[in-house]
């Protein structure tokens, strides 16, 4: 079975309504091992993760607050949240109407309970949820999807200690399944004008699950292969 990613349009997402009601109004009917995205911002509308545009002064303190890590760069804050590098603590103005939409919180708590929320009402055993947003990648223009919450679904492949083609072991190998899918979801759902929040992803080569690891995707920064390029890049700058 080929895996098929299916946008959905919606009308536009108010804040402080109900994700469940708004996702069992558009949602078509699922089939067992379907993985239901959702994008981040409607997450966050929906826990009213909301702020007042307000001045540069006021957006600059929302972004500390919201960050582990904030540093000024020659185009935006370069920041560390959730074990993620992001500009602007993911505070997003696109589509927010003059407002300011910040990341939501327990992401991968949100997902677990839609889970089972999608479980009970659509009769299905297996199904995954999926809450996106967009990043971008040091050296390489334009934005791809990043997972911020998922259940239902291992995030990472490891091939370590598997062979290759010619027998020779995998050492490092893993694959980042859960980026992978939000990319690929992000792609067809559109980053603009689109008004597509909701995707339903068919055949995709997961290993389903119920076990939650929000961490399985994180990496210590003292442990990155690229720690050294990048403190490398700060001194010469």
């Amino acid at each position: 079975m080929h895996m098929n990613v299916r946008p959905i349009k919606t009308r536009v997402f108010k804040e402080g309504e109900i994700l469940e009601s708004f996702l069992e109004k558009y949602l078509p009917r699922l089939a067992e091992r379907t993985i239901v995205v959702i994008t981040s911002k409607i997450v966050a509308l929906a826990q009213g993760r909301v702020a007042p545009g307000g001045t540069k002064r006021t957006k600059v303190a929302l972004i500390r607050k919201e960050s582990e890590i904030a540093l000024h760069t020659k185009y935006v804050w370069l920041t560390l949240k959730d074990g993620t590098v992001m500009a602007s603590a993911g505070i997003d103005e696109s589509n927010a109407n003059g407002k300011l939409i910040l990341l939501p919180l327990h992401s991968f708590a949100v997902a677990a309970s839609l889970r089972t929320w999608l479980r009970r009402t659509y009769h299905v055993k297996q199904v995954g949820v999926l809450i996106t947003d967009s990043r971008t990648t040091p050296l390489r223009a334009g934005v791809t999807g990043m997972a911020v919450g998922y259940a239902g679904f291992q995030g990472i492949r490891d091939y370590r200690g598997r062979q290759d083609l010619f027998g020779r072991k995998f050492h490092f190998s893993r694959v980042n399944v859960a980026d992978s899918l939000a990319t690929a979801a992000a792609l067809t759902m559109g980053e603009g004008a689109e008004q597509q929040p909701l995707a339903v992803i068919t055949g995709a080569p997961v290993e389903w699950t119920t076990k939650l690891t929000p961490r399985e995707l994180w990496i210590d920064p003292r442990d990155d292969m690229y720690a050294p390029l990048l403190t490398l890049l700060q001194r010469n700058k």
